[in-house]
């Protein structure tokens, strides 16, 4: 839901983790080029104390999101292998200066770059309470970043931040081909990695070793996705109710809230 939750503008944020999921929210943030945005809120009602991380996806009319989803480049990362150039580069990292630990900002009316700014800010949230641990969450261009973070802070050997960091998991949603990018083939020697949660399209959940139709586009999958897909749009099944459905209730519920609280 954080993930969800990090493409909306501040004033959803406050009334959602405020009022909906009675925790706090620490704030929501632009970054130094203005499209790499999150949002950190602390769920003071668990023991231990979790503090989450949400990075916002891409949106869809903003073409430097896209810019950075599709800058196929690499970087080469000393004993940790390849980056994603794109990534690498909304986090604020950089190449010029040999990735640095630190970097010292002249101009403190500027926002700070995202990956130096929320690393200041979770050891000092952290340093409040020993037990307390975090998350760090994200969907499309957000989940990249949410698994680029930890891994720079295991480059800049932040220990003590990633003994705290709970471990990730990788969720897939039936066919959706987001989590799915980029494919588990030769062609983009790449491989997804962490425990992978999968939900089909009757929303059951399983721990699986690989996701069903790795590749979005492979010939065996045509017939099932489109099944799938009227499944989920509520056609075949008149008594079934669809994604988009149940979505345009929970708006509903959600836009009549805010009006009942308004008035």
């Amino acid at each position: 839901m954080a993930a969800k939750a990090a493409y909306e503008n501040n004033a959803y944020l406050e009334t959602i983790v405020k009022e909906h999921w009675k925790m706090d929210l620490v704030g929501s943030f632009d970054f130094w080029n203005a499209n790499t945005q999150a949002f950190v809120l602390q769920d003071k009602n668990v023991d231990p104390e979790l503090i989450v991380v949400a990075f916002r996806g891409t949106e869809f009319f903003n073409s430097d999101d896209w810019i950075s989803d599709f800058d196929l480049s690499w970087y080469e990362m000393p004993g940790m292998g390849k980056m994603h150039a794109g990534f690498m580069k909304a986090l604020g990292l950089q190449k010029s200066l040999g990735w640095p630990k630190d970097i010292v900002q002249t101009d403190n009316n500027q926002p700070s770059p995202a990956y130096y700014f929320l690393r200041k800010l979770l050891k000092q949230l952290l340093e409040k309470n020993e037990k307390a641990r975090f998350v760090v969450s994200g969907h499309s261009l957000g989940g990249a970043l949410a698994i680029l973070f930890p891994a720079i802070l295991a480059f800049h050997e932040e220990s003590w931040l990633l003994k705290r960091l709970v471990p990730y998991y990788r969720v897939v949603h039936s066919n959706d081909t987001v989590p799915r990018l980029p494919y588990d083939n030769a062609t983009f020697i790449f491989k997804h990695f962490g425990t992978c949660i999968y939900y089909n399209s009757l929303y059951k959940e399983k721990i699986v070793s690989e996701e069903p139709y790795m590749n979005y586009f492979s010939l065996r999958s045509l017939i099932p996705k489109r099944v799938d897909a009227l499944w989920e749009l509520g056609f075949v099944n008149r008594n079934h109710e669809g994604r988009i459905i149940v979505c345009e209730r929970f708006i509903y519920r959600e836009r009549c809230g805010e009006i009942a609280r308004a008035i």
